[in-house]
């Protein structure tokens, strides 16, 4: 599995430059295989930004990094049509946006209105953009990371569900530990030497991004069983019907997951499993990537929110209820 090798380097190249997140580098890589978007929530100061940077740093594809702000406009980010001018003759052509890059760096995405965060939909669900009636198709590779702070802090807007809905996953980032933490600036140090330094030590090689559409292809094939299938299957049909299983859980859930989601689950297994060695999914794959595919999806009741309860918790509850046929 040469593809699972470059895979593997590719994460061990990011890792190192990503100290004490080692869940959101895992994600990252997951979110490429599955051909799917990621949404990275966390205080500032988590690495966020520097992950996907990392990703293009050691990929040899384009990134495009986009500072949402309250005064962004929708153009700015898939681009517009520009008059030009020439010998008397004058014609619009269209100007790419930002957009038009493989790796999308979405950075503070619940800092720009809503209407600005809309522009993303097609781009993310369709894979192309649309400008004066003219459709225009974005790269083979193409992943938008989006990040956003918790929507607690000042200034932030509530992404809406129809958007949330199109990221494969939503992944939360956490403080790292005391070991972690004293890497980092270690980490730090030799980087900020490294650049005083007039030594230089060459570029990086950069890994051709061929591997990763191998890659697909491999997991395309890996198996997903019946019982695996059906396990899956429930764990969708409980955040639509709780009452199933448990009545305090039914109070506590608004709106379940939608059949994207079901899909999104498949696929990340999928990817999961084959990242670990396997050529089949096993439950244990499922529950170790459920709650990043689901937590965004679920949107919890008025009870849930009185009573402090999260998504994650909510997501835990059912899993333990929820068991493989």
């Amino acid at each position: 599995m040469a593809a699972r090798d470059d895979v593997l380097e590719l994460g061990k190249r990011v890792g190192k430059s990503i100290i004490g997140q080692e869940t959101m580098v895992e994600r990252l890589l997951l979110g490429l295989l599955a051909n799917g978007h990621l949404l990275v929530e966390g205080l500032p100061g988590l690495a966020k930004t520097r992950a996907i940077k990392s990703l293009a740093k050691n990929l040899d594809s384009e990134l495009s990094r986009v500072q949402f702000t309250p005064d962004l406009l929708p153009a700015d980010i898939t681009g517009s049509e520009i008059y030009f001018s020439e010998g008397g003759k004058g014609e619009f052509k269209f100007q790419q946006g930002p957009i038009f890059a493989n790796l999308i760096l979405a950075d503070e995405i619940n800092r720009a209105p809503a209407k600005v965060q809309s522009a993303l939909l097609e781009a993310m669900e369709e894979r192309q953009v649309t400008v004066g009636g003219q459709s225009y198709p974005l790269p083979d590779l193409f992943m938008v990371m989006a990040t956003q702070n918790p929507i607690e802090q000042e200034g932030t807007y509530p992404l809406p569900e129809a958007q949330l809905d199109r990221f494969l996953m939503h992944v939360e980032v956490g403080y790292p530990d005391e070991k972690s933490e004293a890497a980092i600036m270690r980490l730090n140090r030799e980087e900020e030497n490294s650049a005083q330094s007039k030594d230089q030590h060459g570029k990086i090689e950069k890994l051709d991004p061929q591997f990763v559409f191998d890659a697909r292809k491999e997991i395309g094939a890996v198996t997903v069983s019946e019982p695996v299938e059906k396990y899956i299957v429930s764990l969708v049909i409980g955040t639509r019907h709780p009452d199933r299983y448990d009545k305090d859980l039914a109070k506590q859930l608004q709106v379940g997951i939608s059949p994207r989601g079901a899909i999104g689950l498949d696929r990340v297994s999928r990817a999961y499993a084959w990242l670990k060695g396997r050529d089949y999914v096993t439950p244990d794959d499922v529950k170790s990537i459920v709650n990043d595919v689901f937590r965004h999806r679920l949107i919890l009741s008025y009870e849930a929110h009185a009573s402090n309860t999260t998504a994650d918790q909510v997501i835990d509850r059912l899993t333990e209820l929820v068991a493989v046929s």
